[in-house]
């Protein structure tokens, strides 16, 4: 019987989820030829970000002061990218 009723709500949640997905095709752009999906270009610009920040905050004195350096660095790096993401690549 309780196996029944998991087969029952398995097969009820797949075809209640099934209208989120449509054939529009990977979000991607073509560079030389060649399609890159987008989050890969946010995740390369968060990096920059991170390292960009790193150099400057070296350059003045604040990376001295932090606690936590690598999350800090590594949150201001998905900052970055999640705001590519949103601006450029959001609704």
């Amino acid at each position: 019987m309780r196996f029944t009723r998991l087969r029952f709500l398995i097969l009820a949640s797949g075809l209640l989820a099934g209208g989120g997905c449509t054939p529009q095709g990977a979000p991607s752009f073509p560079v030389v030829g060649a399609y890159f999906p987008d989050w890969m270009v946010c995740g390369l610009i968060g990096v920059a970000v991170a390292v960009g920040l790193r150099v400057i905050f070296l350059l003045t004195g604040l990376d001295a002061i932090l606690s936590f350096r690598l999350f800090t660095y590594v949150a201001m790096g998905v900052i970055a990218a999640l705001t590519v993401w949103t601006l450029v690549f959001g609704p």
